[in-house]
């Protein structure tokens, strides 16, 4: 194996133990890293010889495959993560990403529902019958907490707590942190538990089943808010991870604080929750625009 491979492998054991990071976390920085390899034994190129114009040859193969900026953008930050450690561990003398600019990415601004969308799509489910009261509960809960798709699905039976108002969930790089949900969806998970309680398996852990016993899919729940947001009559593509950022916008555009929405969010970064901030801006520009006698 060579010297560079050696060098990876020991980077990522880092990731793993003495950061704590996620198995597919770990994974995706492999993959991002494995380009870098593959470009450098290419190059006959080893680590310590990596320079800026290295860095830039690379780049500019990414971009020949036809990465888009985002893409290469993960890939350079994988590869920045790498040589810090390197030179903390003095095994090169130099990071060379310090002189290697992010590739510029084009914002686009997250999908947001107004609060009455929010509150048809919500009021769509037929809680009349056992899937309507389940598909209300996941709604609901989605929105309150702010979850992504794949948090929601993976809920376990004691992840929610009815009694305190809070979530469990279990975030990217296997994070777990608690969000408030809120008594409306605290009302129709308790409406549904009776419902889980007939369908669900025996062991079966996860909150949200199917009458088949089985916990609920990504794919499946998606379909289900698709219909729904037709049912509602919102014209929008509405996908599940609309109501996250709906949720985000909603808590900011009423007050609250930015630091505390990145820690619903689960974010990492407080840069990645500050999208919303755009969000906000343009919604109170359009509501100047429409109710201000100057505006």
């Amino acid at each position: 194996m060579a010297a560079r491979d050696l060098h990876v492998d020991a980077f990522l054991a880092h990731l793993k133990v003495e950061r704590g990071l996620g198995r597919l976390t770990i994974e995706a920085y492999a993959a991002d890293l494995s380009g870098l390899l593959a470009y450098l034994e290419e190059e006959s190129i080893e680590l310590e010889e990596v320079d800026a114009a290295t860095l830039s040859g690379w780049l500019v193969s990414l971009g020949g495959r036809e990465l888009s900026a985002r893409s290469q953008a993960r890939h350079l930050s994988a590869v920045r993560g790498l040589f810090r450690w390197l030179l903390r561990e003095r095994a090169v003398g130099k990071d060379p990403t310090r002189l290697i600019d992010r590739p510029k990415l084009l914002k686009k601004l997250p999908s947001v529902l107004s609060r009455d969308e929010v509150g048809r799509l919500l009021a769509a489910p037929d809680r009349a019958i056992a899937r309507g009261r389940r598909d209300a509960a996941m709604l609901h809960t989605m929105y309150a907490a702010g979850l992504r798709v794949t948090e929601l699905v993976t809920l376990g039976l004691g992840d929610a707590n009815l009694e305190s108002g809070f979530v469990q969930v279990l975030g990217k790089g296997d994070k777990r942190r608690l969000v408030p949900m809120g008594v409306p969806a605290r009302k129709r998970i308790e409406a549904y538990l009776a419902d889980r309680a007939r369908w669900a398996r025996p062991g079966q852990p996860a909150l949200f089943v199917t009458s088949r016993g089985g916990p609920m899919t990504r794919q499946a729940f998606w379909k289900n808010v698709k219909r729904y947001a037709a049912a509602a009559g919102i014209v929008k593509n509405v996908s599940p991870h609309a109501l996250r950022h709906s949720f985000a916008t909603h808590l900011l555009l009423g007050g609250a604080d930015l630091r505390a929405v990145q820690a619903m969010l689960g974010h990492a970064d407080i840069a990645t929750t500050e999208v919303y901030t755009h969000v906000g801006g343009e919604h109170l520009a359009q509501m100047h625009e429409k109710f201000h006698p100057r505006g």
